[in-house]
């Protein structure tokens, strides 16, 4: 008869493996990688962006606030099972998402790329979500900035004293709300710059055909993680960040950078494997500075397309352009508290 007591610990270190077994994948990047992808943007936005962004204090929050998404982590099995797909995508090397759809042609609602996912056998709980992430983020930080637009163009024209201090207070309470979104949305859009986490082979090269040799080692959260924080710094990544880019749809601008990151994947196995990751090695390093400041150059980029695309947008509903109030002296007022 085995002892109560090391039943008790042999059921322990059952529930352990299956735990680990059962365990979600690594969320990219480590604290220092997001920290860096979130400064750096914010200290490359460019001064046409309302002014609240450029403090030095705002820097240093969107910073902290870019690793927000991986804390939330164990906070529950249907919170955990609903967001963390959201972190990633599985992409082929024939850039379809698992055999489904591909990269450049996604559906537009999540709705319709469940549909096609379950055509292939799959779901976005194994393939991931990423560029939905991304797409969502961006629709949310363009409306928040919409209705910045209309609270700094109407505070000056209300005559009302009480109405005035409540758009004062609610232009606080939309500056707090868009760092708070902004630095939500700032980790999807890191993650999208993380090789592992546009590919399949996103922790060893896994079992696919290997001709070359691509470590199976468990390589995603050392890269991401202890390697950047001791090889990147900011000065770095702000040094690599490669020149501005428009993006004049959103679908297709995070279906290209996905695309480019996913082009990475090649390359991080042939580093890896030419002993790039082994301390302060030259290339290794350069990857991964590299890798960090093509997310901070994207999320500088978008950020600044959801503030242009906030200037046609609109507000309230039924909607009011921010065009009719902004230019043609429209009065928000009711549609900014609520006509019920």
């Amino acid at each position: 008869m085995i002892p109560h007591r090391r039943l008790v610990r042999l059921a322990a270190a059952a529930c352990a493996l299956l735990s680990l077994a059962q365990a979600p994948r690594a969320l990219a990047w480590g604290a220092t990688g997001h920290r860096l992808i979130g400064q750096a943007a914010a200290a490359a936005l460019p001064p046409d962006l309302p002014a609240f962004l450029h403090t030095p204090q705002a820097i240093e929050d969107l910073g902290e606030l870019a690793r927000e998404p991986d804390r939330w982590r164990a906070a529950g099995k249907t919170h955990d099972t609903t967001r963390d797909p959201g972190h990633f995508v599985d992409i082929d090397d024939n850039g379809k998402v698992l055999g489904g759809p591909s990269l450049n042609d996604l559906p537009l609602t999540r709705a319709d790329y469940e549909a096609a996912l379950r055509a292939v056998g799959s779901d976005s709980y194994h393939a991931g979500y990423l560029p939905y992430s991304i797409i969502d983020g961006w629709q949310q930080l363009t409306k928040d900035f919409a209705y910045w637009r209309v609270l700094t163009a109407a505070i000056p024209r209300e005559r009302d004293p009480v109405r005035k201090a409540w758009l004062k207070h609610d232009l606080v309470r939309r500056e707090q709300l868009i760092l708070s979104d902004l630095g939500d949305w700032a980790h999807y859009v890191g993650d999208g710059s993380q090789p592992m986490h546009a590919s399949v082979h996103y922790n060893g090269w896994g079992a696919y055909p290997n001709p070359h040799g691509y470590t199976q080692d468990k390589v995603h959260g050392p890269f991401e993680g202890i390697f950047v924080r001791q090889f990147v710094s900011l000065a770095a990544v702000q040094k690599a960040m490669p020149a501005p880019r428009a993006c004049a749809a959103i679908e297709v601008c995070a279906a290209d950078y996905l695309a480019q990151t996913a082009a990475s994947v090649v390359p991080f196995y042939e580093m890896q494997k030419a002993g790039g990751m082994a301390g302060a090695n030259p290339s290794g390093r350069a990857f991964a500075v590299a890798r960090v400041a093509a997310g901070a150059a994207e999320l500088r980029d978008l950020t600044v397309a959801a503030w242009q695309a906030s200037a046609r947008g609109s507000i309230g509903y039924p909607a009011i352009t921010v065009e009719a109030i902004v230019k043609d002296g429209l009065d928000p007022y009711d549609a900014l508290y609520g006509e019920d």
